[in-house]
């Protein structure tokens, strides 16, 4: 406990100290099922933090080995975790398959990967750590549902009405469980992903009927029939070498009930688009030849004015530090809006952020701060050239860092390439984006077609005074 103590200490240094405070009586006091899978926007709403410094203290935490985080490829449906993972290097880039669903899901990182913590075993042993322990409810909560599930205050109530039987079988065991079926149903173990659909069809009967379901190592099996409504003996036949825990659902309200709130999670998307992660995991996020789609990512690029004439005025050394200086701004900003600086190529900066107006949020800050800063000097020496433009695009490793892709990216470049001083040049997706409308209210707008180099068609530009 003495080192757990030093690393607690050693977190809330470095992360910002309500929201480590929080983290630390989460570690020492929270209960098995609240440590399982930390979701950090739910943690953060209820606790009244900041989304971003919760981000950044379990960030922290992580790094410093207090938990562990887990990449998982969740069914949009359903919520279940169809793949969990150590890092983004596991994430395939080809559709999962959701037995209990009958659904194909190609990854994104948007939707479809959600980042959770787990406390680490070597701090806090907790019932997650040995999933064969946990009883059939607790699997399905830690285990199978992912974190952007939220689970009613009436589970219990909500449980009982839409569970039919469970069972649960060790390796090898067989079982035959006597069930009386009104209604259509569904057979899903929550270790195997394995389903079978009963659909009822015909005239009620009182006769017997039989159906045998075998569960093998081949994960994600989906399996489906008709029966008669009536009595069915079900027999269960477990033939993999781990424990098994199938349960019979009515497939009803109660069970959509159940299982169907959902609430905000961390995705891939946005814990990419951390500063906080940037500088904590510069390499090693992606595998080379690794290619994971974004649907929507807003990418601000800045450029300097003039900073040829710069360093020929004022000399090398002098305009370094003046450089330095504006980056260390540019960073801070970026941060502030939950954005993340990408890279530096000479004088310039490329940064993403979740959604538009956060970068044209940042975008507005920058010219300020400039301004502000050249106030102080006296002298209008730093001018930013900002370009800003949404879109899809590719994860990518490059240089072995995380990096991106495609012609998002191209056209955000061009665009600040257009861009004068004292103005923000954004494309329409940007200017329209619901969250920008009350940063533009008291600006004046102006937009025009225009031709960028290397880039098919003309795009609308807008110019933001």
């Amino acid at each position: 406990m003495q080192d757990t103590d030093a690393l607690l200490d050693s977190l809330i240094r470095s992360a910002e100290p309500e929201a480590a405070a929080a983290v630390v009586r989460l570690i020492r006091d929270g209960s098995d099922a609240e440590l399982a899978a930390v979701n950090p926007l739910a943690f953060a709403a209820e606790h009244r933090l900041a989304e971003a410094a919760v981000i950044s203290a379990l960030l922290h935490a992580a790094r410093l080995g207090l938990f562990e985080m887990t990449w998982n490829v969740i069914c949009p449906s359903c919520g279940g975790i169809l793949d969990a993972n150590a890092t983004l290097k596991g994430v395939r880039q080809d559709a999962y398959h959701c037995a209990f669903c009958t659904l194909d899901t190609e990854p994104t990182l948007d939707d479809t990967v959600e980042v959770s913590f787990r406390v680490s075993s070597r701090v806090r042993r907790i019932g997650a750590h040995d999933p064969d322990g946990l009883t059939f409810w607790d699997y399905h909560r830690q285990v199978f549902f992912g974190s952007a599930v939220n689970f009613p205050d009436a589970f219990s109530e909500l449980a009982d009405r839409a569970l039919v039987e469970s069972a649960e079988l060790e390796a090898g065991e067989r079982i035959i469980l006597a069930l009386r079926l009104s209604e259509p149903a569904i057979v899903l173990d929550p270790v195997t992903h394995a389903t079978h659909t009963i659909e009822l069809v015909g005239e009620r009967t009182d006769e017997r009927q039989d159906l045998t379901l075998v569960f093998s190592d081949s994960r994600g099996c989906a399996t489906g029939g008709a029966l008669r409504p009536g009595p069915v003996r079900l027999t269960l036949d477990n033939r993999t070498a781990a424990r098994v825990l199938p349960g019979v659902f009515s497939a009803g309200e109660a069970l959509q009930a159940l299982i169907g709130g959902r609430r905000p999670f961390l995705s891939a998307k946005r814990l990419l688009s951390s500063q906080t992660f940037r500088d904590l995991y510069r390499t090693d996020t992606l595998e080379i030849d690794q290619r994971l789609k974004i649907v929507s990512l807003t990418f601000l690029f800045t450029d300097l004015k003039g900073s040829t004439a710069l360093y020929e005025r004022v000399g090398d050394l002098v305009a370094y530090d003046l450089v330095r200086a504006h980056f260390r701004i540019l960073n801070e900003i970026v941060a502030g809006q939950s954005g993340a600086v990408v890279k530096t190529i000479g004088d310039a900066v490329m940064a993403t952020f979740p959604t538009p107006d956060r970068a044209l949020a940042a975008a507005l800050a920058m010219h300020e701060a400039m301004n502000r800063f050249n106030a102080e000097r006296g002298v209008n020496e730093l001018i930013l050239k900002i370009g800003i433009h949404e879109g899809p695009c590719l994860a990518v490793s490059s240089n072995d860092r995380q990096d991106y892709f495609g012609q998002t990216v191209n056209i955000a470049a061009r665009v600040q390439e257009l861009a004068g001083a004292q103005a923000v040049f954004a494309t329409e997706s940007v200017v329209r984006h619901v969250g920008s409308s009350c940063l533009l209210s008291a600006r004046r707008v102006r937009s025009e077609q225009r031709s960028l180099r290397g880039i098919g068609g003309g795009v609308t530009i807008y110019e933001i005074a």
